[in-house]
């Protein structure tokens, strides 16, 4: 569950990062970082003053919310009755923060998110957003919900707030230790949950007063939340003065202004034990009482409840540079729903010199960096010799900077970068600082880079006088105020030297050089920090970082999704550089198969830049255009057609149609490139030499089907060659016969005969076509061109040389004296499911290969068929032809590897067990065709693009090959049909769609009869296999299915394992008494009746 927020508000000071601001928040809906739904407002709000308050910041907020809602429901005021219905959020940025210029929310966590839709840093913000989206608000009634963004928040998935009969306002807590609350505040509540004060820093007695019976206190932990009801009255105190003075409007107004806390001075009004007379007086000045005599009218009747969530905990966010070392370097607690890692969002050529307890974030290491524990680097281009010792934070570092780096091993030092503007001028800063170093402690009793400042002068030079003016006092003189960090200078460029020689100090030259440079103090730095060029700089170096990502994965064949990055460029704008480093990693891998994959990935970036406009992703890829590149792959020339392939892609980029089209032909051209992967396989075919049968003589080949009982996709390539596969496979003969056959002779006209038959050999002609030209062959590549399966296996085998400068009937006469005629025949349907065309592939190549005198094993028909699908375009992997040219039962095999090489091992089974499957084992023809070919593009689109759900799936589908072998070794037919329905859910996984309702509704009925049931091959129709709980259901079934509805034409047949395997035969010139092997029975071509 997820709440559907009506507004996001983020707040944030004044200073120009607004706009900033907005776009994040945009980049977040468009990356899918706010849900499934996001919100329809999505509002980054400007403080009106510098020091507004975060109780004057959530009114503004809300008066801004308000202000929307109202013109969206077509207000002309803005009216408090849109807040009834809304659920709106309210994040406060804050103040800012020490060691991030982007602030609390934007500072980066070492978090990756490998399930999300697009690939981008995760910020306390997105963690935040989480928390809050999908665990602590989930249930709550309509109303506002104000976050400081000021800590790192871990709840439970379930944190257990009963909002049955809510009414006011609550505030969330997190149980911790009376130490830490000595520095924190804490809630004080009654036996009911209701507040009754809200301690801040309290005595020892105070906080022991707020302790449950664990010993903990309830913390304030920066959440609050406002019924419609209490919103209502706490929006209409904006037109009241003073508090009109915490708005826009009243700064338009021209109104004085104000500082109010969100819960000193508007939530504590609510508590039970505060009495009217001390909450007014302990305003301060005459405005912020008056303030609180108007809130304690407006909210004091709503009670203030408290919800303390269990295994909550909180890490507020000082400015202790330790803890915020920390904060990054240990794991967060187990309730959280983020996983820290090492390296994050980083490219890091030496990852070994990273020890364990440090933490890179968004960052490019080049050569060799060593990080040692407890140090953090963010946002960095280093490169090495780097050694960088612990206690340190470094942040903003170009690779301009690691020279200067080189020659110092830093030690509990934060060293940062940052973008400045002054005015117009950006300018870049450098500031260095010790990690027990405090910012606002007097400086005669605090340290700078860890060291008393008597200490720090006496060893650089540098006098008092340098760093503060005469007339500042000596309670004003501190780190925050102390002019260190040089900016600018009349002469010389500055660097980051101009701050680490304040490490070791050399004397004279820097010195002198730095007491010349214009200098500012941190305080002075802090309203000319660019956040947006910040954010900029931060976003390019991700890209960076990311097409490095891009050469790791690829290159070295790594099983991780390059989707979410190439979405995150399209939406930010960094396509491009994404687009180039793919041209460069398939024209220079040498490997076909990591081109193949990088093209993929180029086909997914032009399909994300179609935005899910310009129609489907699959479709034709044969545009003449796109032919000259094609070309030079189809040659072997890998880096000519790639070129070739990126000048044509320029012309397709103008609008979505064009992209989507230029994808589909980046996906043909990756095709290409399997297939001259997969026809490695070539080499393990072996042809020899036999008897070459006589004229007119017939060669008669019949096969049996197969049944995938699991593993199948393993098989599929690229699959196969960069994963592995695993595939259990069942030749059988269906209702008693061989089903898939075909026979060749040769003739004495020197013409290729094509002949299609009906469902057995004696069936009538259904297709006859004529080649007497080579010309006549050249569509053998287009799967449905008449014949085209036929005249594939007349160019694999060899027994035609195409493309050749000897005309077809020259070739014929002179190797055979004569041409050929084919006869093929199938008595299953199309899209069966049982490997019809390859198996009839197998048969076509087996009997031609004798009828030309030559003789192939059946490990060579494997691999031969292999090619010829290749050749044919239908991209099939290898598990059919084991299936129908093995016989029994076993299990098939690839490594992950090219060449291709398949490998087949017999299943033992315990003796009478063959006979005890076929009892169980039941064929269901649904009624439905099976549309393979999308299938099988979808499939190969998600792999390429290595979807984790594809790659575990991927892992699930070889292992439970493996399982499923086990259990036919062992005769478990109960452990069998788990393996069946595991298979089946995995195929869906692969595949989704491939479960047609009408076919849910059949396994629906049948599951109670049987141990296990699968749709064969691809799934989407075709052929349903059962293995049924008792022997010999075929009735019992059909009479179950006669009584289902929404079923359509069904019907049932049996199924034999076929132990003999194919037969070759040569069978004379005589066909009409040639019976249908294998056919025990007088058999009919199948007849689907509606049952």
């Amino acid at each position: 569950m997820a709440v559907e927020w009506s507004v996001l508000v983020l707040t944030c000071q004044r200073g120009g990062c607004v706009s900033a601001f907005q776009r994040e928040l945009e980049a977040r809906r468009l990356r899918g970082g706010l849900g499934p739904r996001p919100p329809p407002l999505l509002l980054a709000v400007e403080d009106p003053w510098a020091h507004l308050g975060s109780g004057g910041a959530t009114l503004n907020a809300l008066l801004v919310a308000a202000e929307h809602l109202s013109a969206r429901a077509g207000c002309t005021v803005v009216t408090s009755d849109v807040l009834k219905e809304a659920h709106i959020l309210i994040l406060h940025t804050g103040r800012d923060f020490s060691f991030d210029d982007c602030g609390w929310a934007f500072t980066c966590l070492p978090v990756e998110e490998p399930g999300a839709a697009a690939e981008a840093l995760v910020c306390n913000l997105d963690s935040l957003l989480g928390t809050m989206t999908h665990q602590l608000c989930v249930g709550s009634p309509p109303g506002v919900w104000v976050c400081s963004t000021d800590m790192l928040l871990t709840v439970p998935s379930a944190p257990g707030i009963d909002w049955d009969g809510f009414q006011g306002v609550r505030v969330i807590a997190v149980p911790g230790s009376q130490a830490y609350a000595r520095n924190h505040g804490v809630y004080l509540t009654n036996e009911q949950g209701l507040v009754h004060n809200i301690i801040y820093r309290g005595t020892e007695a105070q906080i022991q007063q707020c302790a449950g019976p664990d010993g903990t206190v309830p913390l304030v932990c920066g959440v609050v939340f406002f019924s419609s009801d209490a919103a209502e009255q706490l929006l209409a105190t904006h037109v009241i003065p003073p508090l009109d003075a915490c708005t826009y409007m009243g700064l338009d107004s021209g109104a004085p202004p104000i500082q109010l806390s969100l819960f000193f001075d508007i939530v504590l009004c609510m508590a039970g034990g505060v009495t009217e007379q001390d909450f007014v007086k302990g305003g301060g000045d005459t405005s912020v009482r008056n303030a609180r005599s108007v809130l304690w009218a407006a909210l004091r009747a709503f009670p203030l409840s408290m919800a303390c969530i269990a295994n909550a905990s909180y890490d507020y966010m000082t400015t202790s540079a330790s803890d915020h070392i920390r904060s990054l370097t240990l794991l967060p607690s187990s309730a959280s729903h983020l996983c820290f890692c090492k390296t994050a969002h980083s490219h890091v050529d030496q990852p070994c010199l990273l020890e364990d307890g440090s933490s890179v974030t968004n960052c490019l290491l080049e050569g060799a960096v060593r990080l040692a524990a407890s140090s953090v680097i963010q946002h960095c281009h280093l490169q090495g010799p780097l050694e960088i010792g612990p206690g340190c934070l470094l942040s903003g570092l170009s690779v301009g900077s690691s020279p200067a780096l080189q020659g110092f091993p830093l030690r509990d030092v934060v060293l940062q970068g940052h973008h400045v503007r002054l005015r117009d001028l950006p300018c870049r800063v450098f500031t260095l600082t010790g990690r027990l170093d405090d910012w606002q402690s007097q400086a005669e009793r605090a340290t700078y880079l860890n060291m008393p400042w008597a200490e720090f002068f006496h060893r650089t030079g540098i006098r008092e006088g340098d760093l503060w003016d005469a007339e500042t006092p000596q309670g004003s003189r501190c780190l925050l105020s102390a002019r260190l960090f040089p900016v600018l200078h009349a002469h010389e460029a500055l660097g980051l030297e101009d701050v680490l020689w304040l490490l070791a100090p050399v004397a004279g030259e820097r010195l002198a050089r730095w007491r010349a440079a214009w200098r500012m103090s941190w305080q002075e730095l802090l309203p000319c920090l660019d956040k947006a060029a910040e954010l900029s700089a931060r976003q390019a170096l991700f890209f960076l970082q990311g097409q490095h990502k891009v050469r790791r994965v690829l290159l070295g064949r790594q099983d991780s999704s390059l989707l979410p990055l190439a979405r995150s460029a399209v939406h930010e704008g960094y396509h491009e550089a994404v687009l180039g480093t793919l041209d460069e990693v398939a024209s220079t891998a040498g490997d076909a198969g990591i081109a193949a994959r990088a093209l993929s990935c180029i086909a997914e970036v032009l399909g994300c830049m179609a935005r899910g406009e310009g129609g489907l992703r699959s479709g034709p890829a044969a545009n003449r255009e796109w032919a000259s590149a094609f070309g030079r792959l189809e040659s072997g020339d890998i880096a000519g057609g790639v070129r070739e392939l990126a000048a044509e892609r320029q012309k397709w980029m103008s609008r979505p149609a064009l992209l989507v089209r230029a994808a589909r032909h980046y996906e043909g051209a990756e095709q290409i490139l399997v297939r001259q992967a997969v026809m490695s396989s070539c080499q393990f075919v072996a042809v020899g030499q036999a008897e070459l049968p006589p004229l007119g003589h017939w060669v008669q080949v019949a096969c049996p089907a197969r049944l995938d009982l699991s593993g199948g996709w393993s098989d599929t390539p690229p699959i196969t060659y960069e994963h592995g596969g695993a595939v259990v496979d069942v030749a059988v003969l269906v209702d008693g016969c061989w089903p898939i056959g075909a026979r060749v002779r040769r003739i004495s006209e020197p013409e290729l005969r094509l002949v299609s038959l009906g469902g057995t050999p004696q069936s009538e002609v259904v297709a006859e076509l004529v080649c007497r030209e080579l010309e006549h062959l050249q569509d053998y590549c287009q799967p449905h061109a008449p014949g085209a399966l036929l005249k594939a296996a007349f160019i694999c085998t060899q027994v035609v040389q195409f493309p050749s400068q000897k005309p077809l009937q020259a070739q014929l006469m002179e190797s055979f004296r004569g041409g050929f005629e084919v006869h093929t025949w199938s008595k299953l349907p199309h899209g069966s499911g049982l490997g019809t065309s390859s198996i009839l592939a197998g048969a076509v190549m087996a009997s031609l290969y004798r009828a030309a005198g030559k003789a192939a094993s059946t490990e060579s028909l494997i691999h031969a068929v292999l090619h010829l699908e290749q050749r044919l375009t239908t991209g099939g992997g290898w598990q059919d032809q084991v299936g129908g040219l093995v016989p029994g039962i076993k299990i098939g095999r690839s490594k992950a590897q090219l060449p291709l090489r398949v490998e087949v091992e017999e299943i033992q089974v315990p003796d009478g067990f063959t006979q005890t499957l076929n009892d169980h084992l039941l064929l269901v023809y649904t009624g439905k065709t099976r549309l393979a070919r999308n299938l099988l593009q979808d499939v190969v689109r998600n792999w390429y693009a290595r979807l984790p759900s594809a790659v575990q799936n991927a892992d699930a589908l070889v292992s439970n090959a493996e399982e499923c072998a086990q259990a036919l070794r062992q005769g478990n037919l109960p452990l069998i049909g788990k393996c069946l329905d595991c298979y089946w859910q995995q195929k869906k996984c692969m595949a989704p769609g491939c479960e047609p309702l009408a076919v849910g509704r059949m396994m629906d009925a049948l599951r109670p009869y049987v141990y296990g049931q699968c749709l064969a091959g691809a799934g989407g129709g075709g052929f349903l296999y059962v293995l049924t709980r008792a022997p010999r259901q075929k009735e019992v079934l059909h009479q179950i299915l006669a009584k289902t509805e929404g079923l359509g034409n069904f019907s049932i047949h049996s199924v034999e394992v076929d132990t003999g395997g194919f037969s070759v035969k040569v069978v004379g010139c005589d066909t009409e008494d040639y019976a249908c092997p294998g056919e025990h029975t007088a058999v009919k071509a199948f007849a689907l009746t509606h049952s």
